[in-house]
């Protein structure tokens, strides 16, 4: 096959920085043309008939009305990455075409992520840096208390793929851990890793230490964590996301970290994202924020490009998508 027969994919960039890295995108050419946003919108007449799939990479291109009313061959849209909350499903369905993520393929550098979060933010690793490599630093200070991750109590909110290996790493630290979630693990596996279930989110705050969030952003879990729940949870306590920034309501996180409610927050997502510069959250010295990271290794990405190729793939083709997103 040609490059002139293969299917042509659209994606927003090949960029180092901000789109597919070029390294990738050697990938991505054994199998389709790349069409980037630019080249198409100045070839649109020439180009919209031939793509027939796009490749999402960090939530780029933006989908909308305009994109697919322009784009008549359309068959998939392939997600980088597990949530599509920021797709409009019931929309592109509409067209008549299909979305596809790549689960699974995230899990243990997720689940690696949030424990370097709860880590970090127990031990003081960031203030312990500055303060290391400042040019002012004369002596260390003796004050610098952390809280001791071993034996704590890690409170898993969802525990899906992704909180299940949560649990399997805490385990490690023999930490006791509570989780909750829609549907109850069977006792096999609660008992593998040592996991009691908390029917009510609300004995699971109480209680815990640690509390790490691991759900999809859904209506239902928007905005969870609320000022209500944030009370809820012990003083000494550090909350946890590598979620969505949209499950916690964050003018109420900022307001009990400003008056000392709970002991800090480390968060590998927020709302929008980045934030605003003059955020508060940027400012508290007891939070920890990343830039949405979560998943972001090289063995990972590879195998969730790899993922993607093989969704549109199945889509170019008229095959069923191994992990089409249906609407619920």
């Amino acid at each position: 096959m040609t490059m002139n027969d293969q299917a042509h994919a659209l994606v927003f960039t090949v960029s180092e920085t901000h789109g597919i890295p070029a390294r990738f995108a050697k990938l991505i050419e054994k199998h389709f043309k790349i069409i980037c946003c630019e080249e198409f919108l100045k070839n649109e007449k020439e180009l919209a008939d031939k793509i027939q799939v796009i490749l999402m990479w960090h939530h780029s291109p933006t989908i909308n009305e305009k994109l697919l009313k322009s784009l008549p061959c359309l068959k998939a849209i392939v997600n980088h990455g597990v949530g599509v909350d920021h797709l409009d499903l019931s929309l592109i369905h509409s067209f008549g075409v299909k979305v596809a993520n790549t689960p699974h393929v995230v899990d243990n550098a997720t689940a690696e992520m949030g424990m370097a979060l709860m880590l970090a933010s127990a031990r003081n690793i960031l203030k312990g840096q500055q303060i290391s490599t400042s040019p002012d630093t004369k002596i260390y200070p003796l004050n610098l208390y952390g809280v001791e991750v071993t034996g704590a109590t890690l409170g898993i909110i969802g525990m899906g793929r992704i909180g299940y290996k949560v649990a399997q790493r805490a385990k490690g630290f023999d930490m006791k851990i509570l989780y909750h979630n829609r549907n109850r693990r069977t006792e096999e596996e609660e008992m593998l890793v040592g996991a009691c279930y908390c029917a009510k989110i609300d004995d699971l705050l109480q209680e815990s230490d640690f509390v790490m969030i691991v759900v999809n952003l859904t209506p239902q879990t928007t905005k969870m964590i609320g000022e209500r729940e944030l009370r809820l949870m012990k003083p000494n306590v550090t909350l946890i996301n590598i979620s969505r920034g949209g499950v916690i309501d964050q003018d109420a996180l900022v307001k009990v970290l400003q008056n000392g409610i709970i002991r800090a927050a480390a968060l590998d997502v927020s709302k929008p994202e980045p934030l605003p510069r003059n955020h508060p959250l940027l400012h508290l010295p007891n939070v920890i924020l990343t830039p949405h990271i979560g998943a972001t290794t090289d063995k990972t990405h590879h195998m969730i490009l790899e993922k993607m190729i093989e969704n549109a793939l199945a889509a170019v083709r008229g095959l069923p998508m191994p992990n089409e997103v249906l609407l619920s």
